[in-house]
């Protein structure tokens, strides 16, 4: 299952494995890339050398789905702690993901303060490089321009210095995406994954291994961006390779984290608060990470019948179960009334998220607004385009049309204008 950007709108289209030339050296690990595109390891091993300060926070209380907020949670779907068979308590998705989101929020706030309050480190830049920190950054938006263009078009009210590292945090995930969901994807392996994720953290310790690396390893030294995000969504693309089914929706709600909440921890450090908002910073996350829940669910629902005829069931099992479905009925593709009836609960679920997420929106700031707002709008009209089909995601696939993006934009742009 292709990742769906929380923050940033996926067009879900397959990428050529030459247009980021990241596949073989992954599989052998030594493979340096086609040089009329990416520079040399040695040219960039050491633009950048500050490393990023990481704090560990620990939260024991019991959680609720969607919204975690310092203090207090809003409660919209309820789920537990899990007793494992011995009969100790284990710790829920829930709980793993507000982790992290604390640990971001803290790293955020920490930068702040050392900063005086600016969003953005100013440059360091070591002679000679930085005409290929340009051009690193030139090809990540190329690659945004060609592959995400309503995104792209998003991006254009952003500062110079948040659309460049937005474009190297979107370039990223789509590499790492296409791993284990592009055209290669059958020689990927775990110990592949293990590469990439090695090559993850040389990134952040100011060692990137190609052009497109350079562009983020020299956003990471800029933004309070933490490398926790980055680390769970491969672990999301390792979970593609083991795993084909989900119990329950605490397992799917992990998964639907790791390949799309990260998205937007990673974003929100770079597209910013607002200098009015009266919000705190984990709710900012809170909805960021919401909106990537919403829109996973959203391309989970949409492609139910392309992912059986892969072998893959995206769905709670428990919840099947309890609606009187199987694998069997999924595979064999039937619109019923009980799929129906399965199905209009799974998308109230997802429109429950992207409510949550939309509180969050008019926190960012005022020029990173349009994109998300875009990309919140047109995922919910996919839910809609659901039920127009009769809930037959077997053999419809759900889509916007082109006439109604061409309405949302407007109208997302004019929600950005909004003030807190």
């Amino acid at each position: 299952m292709s990742f769906a950007s929380s923050l940033i709108i996926s067009l879900n289209v397959e990428i050529s494995p030459s247009i980021f030339g990241f596949l073989d050296s992954v599989r052998d690990g030594s493979q340096i890339l086609d040089s009329s595109r990416f520079f040399s390891r040695n040219r960039v091993a050491n633009l950048m050398n500050k490393k990023q300060k990481r704090v560990n926070h620990s939260h024991s209380t019991e959680l609720k789905y969607p919204i975690l907020c310092q203090g207090g949670y809003g409660s919209v779907i309820a789920a537990s702690m899990m007793a494992n068979p011995a009969g100790e308590m284990a710790v829920s998705a829930e709980e793993k993901v507000y982790n992290v989101v604390l640990k971001q929020a803290a790293l955020v706030k920490r930068q702040l303060r050392t900063a005086g309050e600016l969003d953005v480190k100013p440059d360091i830049v070591l002679p000679g490089t930085l005409s290929l920190l340009n051009e690193a950054y030139d090809r990540c938006g190329e690659v945004c321009a060609e592959y995400a263009k309503t995104f792209y078009l998003g991006t254009m009210l952003m500062t110079p210095e948040r659309q460049k590292a937005i474009w190297a945090i979107y370039v990223w995930c789509r590499r790492t995406d296409e791993l284990v969901d592009g055209p290669n994807a059958s020689h990927i392996t775990p110990s592949a994954l293990d590469r990439w994720e090695a090559r993850l953290e040389d990134l952040f310790q100011g060692r990137p291994f190609d052009m497109l690396d350079a562009a983020l390893a020299d956003t990471v030294t800029k933004f309070p961006v933490d490398i926790q995000p980055f680390k769970d969504m491969i672990e999301g693309m390792r979970t593609d390779l083991r795993k084909s089914r989900y119990k329950n929706f605490d397992e799917l709600y992990l998964y639907c984290y790791y390949v799309a909440g990260t998205v937007g921890l990673m974003s929100v450090p770079v597209m910013g608060v607002a200098p009015d908002s009266q919000a705190s910073t984990e709710s900012v996350y809170n909805a960021a990470l919401a909106l990537g829940i919403a829109n996973q669910l959203t391309n989970i629902l949409r492609d139910v019948g392309e992912d059986a005829r892969r072998g893959r069931i995206y769905l709670p099992q428990d919840e099947l179960a309890q609606a009187g479905l199987s694998d069997e009925d999924i595979f064999a593709g039937r619109v019923t009334d009980k799929w129906r009836n399965f199905m209009k609960n799974q998308i109230k679920r997802a429109r429950l998220f992207f409510d949550e997420a939309e509180k969050g929106v008019l926190e960012l700031n005022k020029a990173s607004r349009w994109p998300v707002w875009a990309s919140l709008l047109l995922y919910r009209q996919t839910l809609d385009e659901i039920e127009a089909n009769d809930y037959n995601n077997f053999t419809k696939r759900a889509y916007v049309s082109k006439a109604k993006k061409l309405l949302a934009l407007p109208m997302a742009y004019a929600r950005s204008l909004l003030s807190p």
